[in-house]
């Protein structure tokens, strides 16, 4: 059963999240030495970065004990304006006390499927290989319902056998790396962050509509044994 926190504005969404990600920070390292998160792409992550990049969560974090993932790369180089792990460079992890060898970035500059394949063999390296659970995956949802790089109608939906992969979007007429569905869904913690009007309806389509994740990607979140939780503010969350 997933988690639906609503929360009065985007500035209130974005401190939930930074505080959600402090508490599971905390938690995991208590619990196993060390915390593992794959960010996101897109304005209201940012916003929650640069919240956390500040000297009041710089007391609440250990960031020598957290190892940072992405949960997709467009095939760009690092410093590109496009580039995922430089949004997320720029708005947190060029500020926090974290060592160069905790960032476990996609190497968007390489060939599709040779990204994919090294950055699966990083996530294997990391997590023993029979039990790969990332603490805390944060998620985005896009106007189409897609999710991470997970698109309406292509074959990242259903790809049970790969934890990462490269897909060609045909709409965007671009190559995506992308976490699949089958290691998303093993991760300890999955997190949404929506937030804006314009998503309100697709959020109700996802959230109380039919199982339709060929159409709505997002549906197929469903952690296996981990908890699922969706941060919106109160303009997505105006249908539901």
């Amino acid at each position: 059963m997933a988690i639906i926190q609503t929360h009065p504005s985007s500035d209130e969404l974005a401190h939930a999240a930074a505080d959600h990600f402090a508490t599971l920070a905390q938690e995991a390292i208590h619990d196993h030495g060390k915390f593992s998160v794959a960010l996101a792409g897109g304005s209201t992550p940012r916003a929650t970065y640069e919240i956390l990049a500040t000297i009041e969560y710089a007391q609440k974090i250990n960031w020598e004990r957290v190892h940072v993932f992405w949960g997709d790369e467009r095939l760009v180089p690092p410093d590109h304006q496009d580039s995922n792990y430089r949004m997320a460079s720029e708005a947190m992890l060029k500020v926090i006390p974290i060592p160069n060898e905790n960032i476990h970035r996609i190497h968007g500059e390489a060939k599709p499927h040779d990204a994919a394949r090294e950055y699966a063999e990083t996530i294997r390296d990391f997590f023993n290989p029979h039990s790969t659970s990332i603490d805390l995956i944060l998620l985005g949802m896009g106007d189409d319902g897609h999710t991470a790089s997970i698109f309406p109608g292509t074959e990242a939906v259903f790809e049970d056998s790969l934890n990462v992969m490269a897909h060609y979007v045909e709409k965007l007429n671009s190559w995506r790396i992308t976490f699949t569905p089958r290691l998303i869904n093993a991760a300890q913690n999955v997190t949404f962050l929506v937030s804006g009007e314009r998503k309100a309806r697709r959020l109700r389509q996802v959230l109380v509509g039919p199982y339709q994740p060929e159409i709505l990607p997002s549906q197929v979140v469903r952690p296996s044994q981990g908890r699922l939780r969706w941060l919106v503010d109160e303009a997505a969350a105006l249908h539901l």
